[in-house]
């Protein structure tokens, strides 16, 4: 026979449970009554109320009074309170650094990008992911101190402390502590990965492979990557390289961008930046030459994707980054040639958030990290919303941290918690890659 202690444990863990039930379904959505909240978290009425009050009393849940117009008895209304703290979301690529602020939901509410080059020296490329950022946070008057989170992505393969360990698109960029330099910049936990796995990670939370566990993600553009997402989680790997297969020679991912880039359909004067662009709408009007470079690119695109379709055998390919906008041209000939290669084709499916992937994962990225701290912290307890601010707005001192100005369970951390999921942005940030 269980013990009270048992118990009572057991009790707490359901009402956690039930409280994060609860949360879900607030998150994102429009204002709900109970009877709507309990519904969807699928408990009793009584239950959800009790769970509601709860979060209310915490600060996480405002009530709202009953929507105008409402026929008979007037009932009131729940929403999660995602205005109470806010993140950032920055991808640091060959070409441009990009950066967007967004609040607890996900949703974002400024973007931004800056030029950067390949031989950008460190200190400018780490100075444009700052000035990127605070460009967002100046869009809609905010301070660094309100930032809860900061999570980015970086070309290169990344480990879990966040020190890319091998870059070959950046001058000086492989040993860089990213972790360390980003985190310098920001008095808020800062989560770092490799921007592929973020992009497949956005795709997974809210883009086109949403709700499917088993993907290839491509990450196409004037740089090729790719990333696995496997049982719904974004894949790794022991060493973090997993669905690294453009680094194998074979694949020719390094060099395929410049049969776009060096088409002789291209007029000389298009800057590199947008010559895939006239690639593809030359090829559309059957230009042979535009054709043919299409034709080269999606040849070597074939080779590392039909790899990784025939060892995870994945329910769906998806096509992103900057050539996702050319899905019409690229992936009926992308598809063509995995069915003459591989056991079974994959729906293969063109992403929505286009360049933008990489900034909304990592936003993405930072809320899963605040998740983990405020809603399933230590004994399963919900970290109250006062205590994370003092009265006048500003951060409070975190325990075990004298005088670093962040918030209570929202310390500085370089290790990556981990693949979580997380509520996406209704609608991504933006900008050149």
């Amino acid at each position: 026979m269980a013990s009270a202690a048992e118990l009572g444990g057991d009790l707490s863990r359901l009402r956690h449970l039930n409280s994060l039930a609860v949360v879900d379904v607030l998150r994102g959505a429009e204002p709900l009554t109970l009877t709507a909240v309990a519904e969807r978290a699928g408990l009793s009425r009584p239950s959800t109320k009790d769970v509601v009050g709860q979060l209310v009393e915490l600060g996480w849940v405002q009530e709202l009074g009953p929507a105008q117009g409402t026929v008979g008895r007037p009932a009131r209304r729940y929403r999660f309170r995602a205005d109470a703290g806010h993140v950032a979301g920055i991808d640091i690529g060959v070409h441009s650094v990009r950066a967007a602020v967004a609040d607890l939901d996900g949703t974002v509410h400024a973007q931004t990008h800056r030029t950067v080059g390949p031989a950008t020296p460190v200190d400018d490329r780490i100075a444009a992911a700052d000035l990127a950022v605070a460009d967002c946070l100046t869009a809609v008057g905010l301070r660094r101190e309100d930032l809860w989170a900061v999570g980015a992505g970086t070309t290169g393969i990344v480990d879990r402390a966040g020190t890319v360990q091998f870059c070959a698109g950046v001058a000086n960029w492989t040993g860089v502590d990213l972790a360390a330099r980003i985190g310098a910049l920001f008095p808020c936990a800062v989560q770092i990965d490799n921007d592929s796995r973020l992009a497949a990670l956005a795709e997974r939370q809210w883009g086109v492979a949403k709700g499917v566990d088993d993907t290839v993600f491509l990450h196409a553009g004037r740089r090729t990557g790719a990333a696995l997402v496997v049982g719904g989680q974004v894949h790794r790997g022991f060493g973090g390289v997993a669905g690294e297969v453009g680094m194998h020679p074979v694949t020719h991912w390094v060099t395929a961008a410049s049969y776009l880039h060096d088409c002789p359909a291209v007029p000389p004067d298009v800057p590199k930046s947008d010559a895939a662009r006239h690639t593809f709408a030359a090829a559309r009007g059957g230009d042979p030459l535009a054709v043919a470079a299409v034709e080269r690119y999606c040849d070597d695109l074939a080779l590392g994707t039909s790899a990784m379709v025939m060892t995870l055998d994945p329910e769906l390919v998806v096509l992103g980054g900057a050539f996702s906008r050319a899905a019409d041209v690229l992936l009926p000939r992308l598809r063509r040639r995995l069915e003459d290669v591989c056991l079974r084709v994959p729906e293969l499916r063109a992403s929505a958030l286009d360049e933008e992937c990489v900034a909304v994962g990592a936003i993405g990225r930072a809320v899963a990290y605040l998740d983990g701290e405020l809603f399933g912290g230590a004994a399963g307890q919900i970290v109250p919303l006062h205590d994370l601010a003092a009265g006048d707005g500003k951060a409070a001192e975190s325990p075990g941290h004298p005088g670093d100005q962040r918030h209570p369970g929202v310390r500085a951390q370089r290790r990556d918690p981990g693949d979580q999921g997380a509520p996406g942005p209704d609608r991504a940030a933006g900008g050149a890659r």
